[in-house]
Protein backbone atom coordinates (compact mmCIF):
# COMPACT_ATOMS: atom_id res chain seq x y z
CA UNK A 1 0.00 0.00 0.00
CA UNK A 2 1.46 2.96 -0.96
CA UNK A 3 1.90 5.91 1.28
CA UNK A 4 -0.60 8.45 0.36
CA UNK A 5 -3.88 8.17 -1.28
CA UNK A 6 -2.90 10.50 -4.21
CA UNK A 7 -0.60 13.46 -4.97
CA UNK A 8 -3.37 15.47 -4.49
CA UNK A 9 -2.48 15.00 -0.29
CA UNK A 10 0.75 16.58 -0.65
CA UNK A 11 0.35 19.54 -2.66
CA UNK A 12 2.09 22.40 -1.06
CA UNK A 13 -0.21 25.47 0.49
CA UNK A 14 0.24 27.42 -2.79
CA UNK A 15 -0.65 24.34 -5.39
CA UNK A 16 -3.71 24.01 -3.16
CA UNK A 17 -5.16 27.09 -2.97
CA UNK A 18 -4.46 27.98 -7.27
CA UNK A 19 -5.87 24.29 -7.62
CA UNK A 20 -9.11 24.57 -5.58
CA UNK A 21 -9.66 28.45 -6.45
CA UNK A 22 -9.83 26.89 -10.48
CA UNK A 23 -12.21 24.73 -9.28
CA UNK A 24 -14.54 26.66 -7.31
CA UNK A 25 -14.85 29.32 -10.23
CA UNK A 26 -16.00 26.11 -11.85
CA UNK A 27 -18.20 25.47 -9.39
CA UNK A 28 -19.97 28.75 -8.95
CA UNK A 29 -20.60 28.34 -13.18
CA UNK A 30 -22.69 25.33 -11.76
CA UNK A 31 -24.49 26.68 -8.76
CA UNK A 32 -26.98 28.98 -8.10
CA UNK A 33 -24.93 31.13 -6.43
CA UNK A 34 -24.04 34.64 -7.43
CA UNK A 35 -20.32 34.47 -7.54
CA UNK A 36 -19.25 37.41 -9.87
CA UNK A 37 -17.19 38.85 -6.74
CA UNK A 38 -15.37 35.72 -6.41
CA UNK A 39 -12.08 35.21 -8.12
CA UNK A 40 -10.42 32.99 -5.65
CA UNK A 41 -11.13 30.63 -2.54
CA UNK A 42 -9.76 34.11 -0.53
CA UNK A 43 -13.15 35.81 -1.68
CA UNK A 44 -15.70 33.16 -0.27
CA UNK A 45 -16.56 35.14 3.04
CA UNK A 46 -17.95 38.09 0.27
CA UNK A 47 -20.92 34.95 0.00
CA UNK A 48 -24.21 34.28 1.70
CA UNK A 49 -24.20 31.17 4.30
CA UNK A 50 -26.22 28.62 2.45
CA UNK A 51 -27.98 26.87 5.84
CA UNK A 52 -30.10 23.42 6.16
CA UNK A 53 -33.02 25.58 6.86
CA UNK A 54 -32.70 27.21 3.21
CA UNK A 55 -32.35 23.80 1.66
CA UNK A 56 -35.39 22.23 3.44
CA UNK A 57 -37.60 25.26 2.21
CA UNK A 58 -36.10 24.64 -1.27
CA UNK A 59 -36.79 21.18 -1.68
CA UNK A 60 -40.41 21.75 -0.08
CA UNK A 61 -40.96 24.47 -3.08
CA UNK A 62 -39.23 21.89 -5.52
CA UNK A 63 -38.68 18.45 -4.29
CA UNK A 64 -36.78 16.63 -4.65
CA UNK A 65 -33.20 19.02 -4.57
CA UNK A 66 -34.91 22.26 -4.41
CA UNK A 67 -33.95 23.23 -7.90
CA UNK A 68 -29.98 23.09 -7.61
CA UNK A 69 -27.78 21.45 -10.24
CA UNK A 70 -27.72 17.60 -9.58
CA UNK A 71 -26.27 15.32 -11.91
CA UNK A 72 -24.78 12.12 -12.64
CA UNK A 73 -26.55 10.64 -9.36
CA UNK A 74 -27.76 7.09 -8.66
CA UNK A 75 -29.49 7.54 -5.71
CA UNK A 76 -31.73 9.66 -3.50
CA UNK A 77 -31.43 9.35 0.18
CA UNK A 78 -33.56 11.06 2.68
CA UNK A 79 -32.27 12.65 6.26
CA UNK A 80 -34.50 13.81 9.22
CA UNK A 81 -35.97 17.09 8.32
CA UNK A 82 -36.83 15.66 5.76
CA UNK A 83 -33.66 16.37 3.22
CA UNK A 84 -32.87 14.88 0.41
CA UNK A 85 -29.26 13.68 -0.46
CA UNK A 86 -28.37 12.86 -4.04
CA UNK A 87 -25.69 9.88 -4.06
CA UNK A 88 -23.65 9.02 -7.04
CA UNK A 89 -21.60 5.64 -7.39
CA UNK A 90 -18.58 7.29 -9.96
CA UNK A 91 -15.47 6.18 -8.17
CA UNK A 92 -15.04 7.85 -4.67
CA UNK A 93 -18.04 9.77 -5.25
CA UNK A 94 -18.20 10.83 -1.17
CA UNK A 95 -14.47 10.65 -1.19
CA UNK A 96 -14.48 8.03 1.82
CA UNK A 97 -11.29 6.05 0.18
CA UNK A 98 -9.22 8.57 1.18
CA UNK A 99 -10.32 8.05 4.60
CA UNK A 100 -10.17 4.51 4.20
CA UNK A 101 -6.34 4.75 3.09
CA UNK A 102 -5.43 6.77 5.81
CA UNK A 103 -6.71 3.81 8.58
CA UNK A 104 -4.54 1.13 6.13
CA UNK A 105 -7.75 -0.47 4.78
CA UNK A 106 -7.42 -1.52 1.26
CA UNK A 107 -7.18 -4.73 -1.35
CA UNK A 108 -7.04 -7.82 0.83
CA UNK A 109 -9.22 -6.08 3.54
CA UNK A 110 -13.05 -7.34 3.76
CA UNK A 111 -14.85 -4.33 5.48
CA UNK A 112 -18.07 -5.27 8.10
CA UNK A 113 -19.61 -2.08 7.32
CA UNK A 114 -22.02 -1.46 9.91
CA UNK A 115 -23.37 1.55 9.00
CA UNK A 116 -27.47 2.04 7.82
CA UNK A 117 -28.14 0.86 4.40
CA UNK A 118 -31.54 2.29 4.37
CA UNK A 119 -32.91 5.46 3.35
CA UNK A 120 -30.17 7.50 5.23
CA UNK A 121 -26.51 7.43 2.76
CA UNK A 122 -24.09 6.59 5.71
CA UNK A 123 -24.26 2.90 4.64
CA UNK A 124 -23.50 3.64 0.73
CA UNK A 125 -21.33 6.16 1.52
CA UNK A 126 -18.61 3.92 2.62
CA UNK A 127 -19.27 0.86 0.51
CA UNK A 128 -18.39 3.73 -2.29
CA UNK A 129 -15.48 4.20 -0.58
CA UNK A 130 -14.40 0.60 0.15
CA UNK A 131 -14.24 0.40 -3.48
CA UNK A 132 -12.03 2.93 -4.28
CA UNK A 133 -9.76 1.33 -2.13
CA UNK A 134 -10.50 -1.96 -3.79
CA UNK A 135 -11.42 -3.74 -0.19
CA UNK A 136 -14.39 -6.29 0.13
CA UNK A 137 -17.21 -5.06 1.71
CA UNK A 138 -20.03 -7.56 3.84
CA UNK A 139 -23.10 -5.02 4.33
CA UNK A 140 -23.85 -5.85 7.35
CA UNK A 141 -25.51 -3.08 8.63
CA UNK A 142 -26.84 -2.84 12.02
CA UNK A 143 -28.29 -5.61 14.78
CA UNK A 144 -28.30 -8.66 14.63
CA UNK A 145 -25.43 -9.08 17.07
CA UNK A 146 -24.81 -12.77 16.60
CA UNK A 147 -25.52 -12.97 13.04
CA UNK A 148 -22.62 -10.15 12.90
CA UNK A 149 -20.18 -11.81 15.22
CA UNK A 150 -20.94 -15.58 13.05
CA UNK A 151 -20.59 -13.64 9.74
CA UNK A 152 -17.31 -11.79 10.73
CA UNK A 153 -15.94 -14.73 11.72
CA UNK A 154 -17.26 -17.12 8.56
CA UNK A 155 -15.84 -14.38 5.67
CA UNK A 156 -12.59 -13.47 8.03
CA UNK A 157 -13.70 -9.58 8.53
CA UNK A 158 -10.24 -7.90 8.95
CA UNK A 159 -12.11 -4.67 9.37
CA UNK A 160 -14.98 -2.21 10.52
CA UNK A 161 -17.01 0.78 9.52
CA UNK A 162 -19.65 2.55 11.85
CA UNK A 163 -20.12 3.87 14.71
CA UNK A 164 -17.49 4.17 17.53
CA UNK A 165 -19.72 2.09 19.97
CA UNK A 166 -20.93 -0.50 18.05
CA UNK A 167 -17.66 -2.64 17.52
CA UNK A 168 -17.20 -2.93 21.19
CA UNK A 169 -21.19 -4.40 21.51
CA UNK A 170 -20.09 -6.88 18.04
CA UNK A 171 -16.52 -7.32 20.28
CA UNK A 172 -18.27 -7.93 23.68
CA UNK A 173 -20.79 -10.90 21.62
CA UNK A 174 -18.12 -12.33 20.11
CA UNK A 175 -16.43 -12.49 23.79
CA UNK A 176 -19.32 -14.43 24.83
CA UNK A 177 -19.61 -16.53 22.41
CA UNK A 178 -16.19 -17.74 22.31
CA UNK A 179 -15.68 -16.52 18.96
CA UNK A 180 -12.15 -15.16 17.93
CA UNK A 181 -12.53 -12.11 15.60
CA UNK A 182 -9.74 -10.85 12.75
CA UNK A 183 -11.10 -6.89 12.82
CA UNK A 184 -7.45 -4.99 13.33
CA UNK A 185 -8.88 -1.74 11.45
CA UNK A 186 -11.44 0.62 12.45
CA UNK A 187 -13.18 3.36 10.37
CA UNK A 188 -15.68 5.12 12.44
CA UNK A 189 -17.88 7.86 12.51
CA UNK A 190 -21.22 9.26 13.01
CA UNK A 191 -21.13 9.57 16.96
CA UNK A 192 -17.75 10.57 18.92
CA UNK A 193 -15.07 7.93 20.02
CA UNK A 194 -14.07 8.84 23.31
CA UNK A 195 -10.32 8.16 24.35
CA UNK A 196 -11.16 5.00 27.14
CA UNK A 197 -12.75 3.33 23.95
CA UNK A 198 -10.10 4.28 21.66
CA UNK A 199 -7.69 3.20 24.00
CA UNK A 200 -10.06 -0.12 24.46
CA UNK A 201 -9.95 -0.92 21.18
CA UNK A 202 -6.16 -0.44 20.96
CA UNK A 203 -5.55 -3.23 24.04
CA UNK A 204 -7.49 -5.91 21.35
CA UNK A 205 -4.76 -4.86 18.67
CA UNK A 206 -7.58 -2.78 16.39
CA UNK A 207 -6.21 0.84 15.01
CA UNK A 208 -9.46 2.98 15.20
CA UNK A 209 -9.40 6.01 13.38
CA UNK A 210 -12.71 8.36 12.89
CA UNK A 211 -13.89 10.78 10.55
CA UNK A 212 -16.12 13.59 10.00
CA UNK A 213 -18.75 13.18 7.57
CA UNK A 214 -22.10 14.90 6.39
CA UNK A 215 -24.96 13.15 3.95
CA UNK A 216 -24.53 16.16 2.09
CA UNK A 217 -21.12 16.93 1.74
CA UNK A 218 -19.46 13.50 2.29
CA UNK A 219 -15.59 13.67 4.21
CA UNK A 220 -15.07 16.44 5.63
CA UNK A 221 -12.55 16.01 7.87
CA UNK A 222 -10.51 13.02 8.56
CA UNK A 223 -7.96 11.32 10.95
CA UNK A 224 -4.13 9.55 10.12
CA UNK A 225 -2.84 7.70 11.65
CA UNK A 226 -0.61 10.33 13.44
CA UNK A 227 -3.95 10.65 15.27
CA UNK A 228 -3.22 14.63 15.55
CA UNK A 229 -6.20 16.19 14.64
CA UNK A 230 -8.75 15.94 11.19
CA UNK A 231 -7.01 16.84 7.74
CA UNK A 232 -9.33 18.39 5.68
CA UNK A 233 -10.24 16.45 2.71
CA UNK A 234 -8.93 17.42 -0.68
CA UNK A 235 -12.60 17.81 -1.99
CA UNK A 236 -13.86 20.50 -0.17
CA UNK A 237 -13.06 23.95 1.20
CA UNK A 238 -13.33 24.76 4.84
CA UNK A 239 -14.26 27.78 6.80
CA UNK A 240 -14.57 28.51 10.46
CA UNK A 241 -16.74 31.56 11.39
CA UNK A 242 -18.72 33.28 14.31
CA UNK A 243 -21.74 31.42 14.89
CA UNK A 244 -24.71 32.29 13.18
CA UNK A 245 -22.66 34.87 10.39
CA UNK A 246 -20.59 34.31 7.76
CA UNK A 247 -17.54 36.33 9.26
CA UNK A 248 -14.32 34.21 9.67
CA UNK A 249 -13.04 33.89 12.99
CA UNK A 250 -9.60 34.40 13.76
CA UNK A 251 -6.74 31.59 13.56
CA UNK A 252 -7.43 28.75 16.20
CA UNK A 253 -10.76 30.15 17.55
CA UNK A 254 -13.22 28.01 17.58
CA UNK A 255 -16.45 28.72 15.08
CA UNK A 256 -19.17 27.22 13.13
CA UNK A 257 -17.43 25.22 10.50
CA UNK A 258 -19.19 26.61 6.99
CA UNK A 259 -18.26 23.67 4.33
CA UNK A 260 -17.79 24.33 0.04
CA UNK A 261 -18.25 21.26 -1.70
CA UNK A 262 -16.20 21.25 -4.98
CA UNK A 263 -17.91 17.83 -5.90
CA UNK A 264 -19.18 18.86 -9.66
CA UNK A 265 -22.66 17.04 -9.03
CA UNK A 266 -23.68 18.67 -6.18
CA UNK A 267 -22.60 22.02 -6.38
CA UNK A 268 -22.93 23.72 -2.56
CA UNK A 269 -21.30 26.64 -1.63
CA UNK A 270 -20.64 28.25 2.07
CA UNK A 271 -22.65 25.29 3.49
CA UNK A 272 -23.21 25.36 7.24
CA UNK A 273 -23.14 22.28 8.93
CA UNK A 274 -23.73 23.73 12.64
CA UNK A 275 -21.09 22.03 14.02
CA UNK A 276 -17.86 23.66 15.87
CA UNK A 277 -14.64 23.13 15.19
CA UNK A 278 -11.51 24.74 15.15
CA UNK A 279 -8.13 25.33 12.88
CA UNK A 280 -5.21 23.78 13.94
CA UNK A 281 -1.55 25.26 13.22
CA UNK A 282 1.17 23.46 10.92
CA UNK A 283 0.73 20.28 9.34
CA UNK A 284 0.20 16.42 10.37
CA UNK A 285 3.56 14.63 11.27
CA UNK A 286 1.89 11.99 8.43
CA UNK A 287 2.91 14.39 5.77
CA UNK A 288 -0.31 15.02 4.85
CA UNK A 289 -0.20 19.16 3.93
CA UNK A 290 -3.63 20.29 4.22
CA UNK A 291 -4.87 22.14 6.73
CA UNK A 292 -6.33 20.14 10.10
CA UNK A 293 -9.07 20.98 12.29
CA UNK A 294 -9.49 19.96 15.93
CA UNK A 295 -12.54 17.65 14.86
CA UNK A 296 -16.06 18.07 16.17
CA UNK A 297 -16.64 20.38 19.29
CA UNK A 298 -20.26 20.88 20.06
CA UNK A 299 -23.04 22.63 17.71
CA UNK A 300 -23.04 26.08 16.65
CA UNK A 301 -27.13 26.50 17.00
CA UNK A 302 -27.14 27.31 20.05
CA UNK A 303 -30.86 29.02 20.08
CA UNK A 304 -32.25 29.64 23.89
CA UNK A 305 -35.52 30.38 25.25
CA UNK A 306 -35.43 33.18 27.78
CA UNK A 307 -37.92 34.73 29.18
CA UNK A 308 -40.22 32.80 26.95
CA UNK A 309 -38.80 34.01 23.60
CA UNK A 310 -36.02 31.96 21.48
CA UNK A 311 -33.07 33.81 21.19
CA UNK A 312 -30.62 32.68 17.97
CA UNK A 313 -27.31 32.85 17.04
CA UNK A 314 -28.18 34.92 14.18
CA UNK A 315 -29.96 37.60 16.21
CA UNK A 316 -26.57 38.64 18.20
CA UNK A 317 -24.70 38.32 14.54
CA UNK A 318 -27.42 41.09 13.95
CA UNK A 319 -26.82 42.83 17.14
CA UNK A 320 -23.12 43.02 16.10
CA UNK A 321 -23.64 44.45 12.50
CA UNK A 322 -26.00 46.86 13.93
CA UNK A 323 -23.85 49.45 15.61
CA UNK A 324 -20.47 49.74 14.73
CA UNK A 325 -19.08 50.21 18.73
CA UNK A 326 -19.87 46.41 18.78
CA UNK A 327 -16.77 44.12 18.31
CA UNK A 328 -18.53 41.13 19.41
CA UNK A 329 -21.38 40.01 21.71
CA UNK A 330 -22.49 37.52 24.19
CA UNK A 331 -25.86 36.57 25.52
CA UNK A 332 -26.12 34.90 28.87
CA UNK A 333 -29.06 34.12 30.30
CA UNK A 334 -28.89 33.36 34.37
CA UNK A 335 -32.11 33.21 36.39
CA UNK A 336 -32.72 34.90 39.75
CA UNK A 337 -35.77 34.52 41.87
CA UNK A 338 -37.68 32.71 39.57
CA UNK A 339 -37.26 34.78 36.84
CA UNK A 340 -35.13 34.30 33.65
CA UNK A 341 -32.56 37.43 33.69
CA UNK A 342 -31.07 38.24 30.10
CA UNK A 343 -27.39 40.06 30.03
CA UNK A 344 -25.51 41.06 26.87
CA UNK A 345 -21.90 41.23 27.31
CA UNK A 346 -20.57 43.51 24.57
CA UNK A 347 -17.03 43.66 23.28
CA UNK A 348 -16.58 47.64 22.86
CA UNK A 349 -13.71 50.43 23.10
CA UNK A 350 -17.07 52.59 24.93
CA UNK A 351 -17.53 53.03 28.18
CA UNK A 352 -21.42 53.90 28.76
CA UNK A 353 -23.36 51.26 28.51
CA UNK A 354 -26.69 52.71 27.90
CA UNK A 355 -25.72 53.73 24.12
CA UNK A 356 -26.32 50.18 23.20
CA UNK A 357 -29.68 49.26 25.09
CA UNK A 358 -31.79 50.07 21.95
CA UNK A 359 -29.71 47.97 19.59
CA UNK A 360 -30.48 44.99 21.87
CA UNK A 361 -34.08 45.96 22.33
CA UNK A 362 -34.51 45.88 18.93
CA UNK A 363 -32.29 42.51 17.98
CA UNK A 364 -33.29 40.52 20.62
CA UNK A 365 -37.03 41.83 21.11
CA UNK A 366 -36.01 42.08 24.73
CA UNK A 367 -34.80 44.17 27.57
CA UNK A 368 -31.64 42.88 29.30
CA UNK A 369 -28.98 44.30 31.22
CA UNK A 370 -25.66 45.69 29.05
CA UNK A 371 -21.98 44.86 30.51
CA UNK A 372 -19.00 46.28 28.39
CA UNK A 373 -16.14 44.28 28.51
CA UNK A 374 -12.70 45.40 26.92
CA UNK A 375 -11.99 44.32 23.55
CA UNK A 376 -10.77 40.85 23.13
CA UNK A 377 -11.76 39.86 26.84
CA UNK A 378 -14.49 37.88 25.36
CA UNK A 379 -13.10 34.05 25.29
CA UNK A 380 -13.00 32.84 21.72
CA UNK A 381 -15.19 29.62 22.07
CA UNK A 382 -17.48 29.60 20.12
CA UNK A 383 -19.93 31.01 21.95
CA UNK A 384 -22.51 33.38 21.50
CA UNK A 385 -25.36 32.49 23.58
CA UNK A 386 -24.35 31.04 26.97
CA UNK A 387 -27.28 29.41 29.30
CA UNK A 388 -26.15 29.33 32.74
CA UNK A 389 -29.17 28.30 34.40
CA UNK A 390 -29.19 24.49 36.28
CA UNK A 391 -31.96 22.82 35.34
CA UNK A 392 -31.39 20.15 37.97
Amino acid sequence: MTTYFDTLETRSTDERSADQSAALLKQLGRSSADGGSVGSIDDLPKLPVFRKSDLVALQSDKPPFGGLNVSNIAHIFQSPGPIYEPGGISHDWWRIGRFLHACGIGKGDVIQNCFGYHLTPAGSIFENGARAVGATVLPAGTGQTELQVRAAKDVGSTAYAGTPDYLKVILDKADEMGVALGISKAAVGGGALFPSLRQEYADRGILCLQNYATADLGNVAYESQAQEGMIIDEGVIVEIVIPGTGIPVEPGEVGEVIVTSLNPDYPLIRFATGDLSAMMAGVSPCGRTNTRIKGWMGRADQTTKIKGMFVRPEQVADLVASHDGIARARVIATREAEKDVLTVQIETAATEPNGFADAVQSTLKMKGAVELVALGALPRDGLVIEDRRSYD
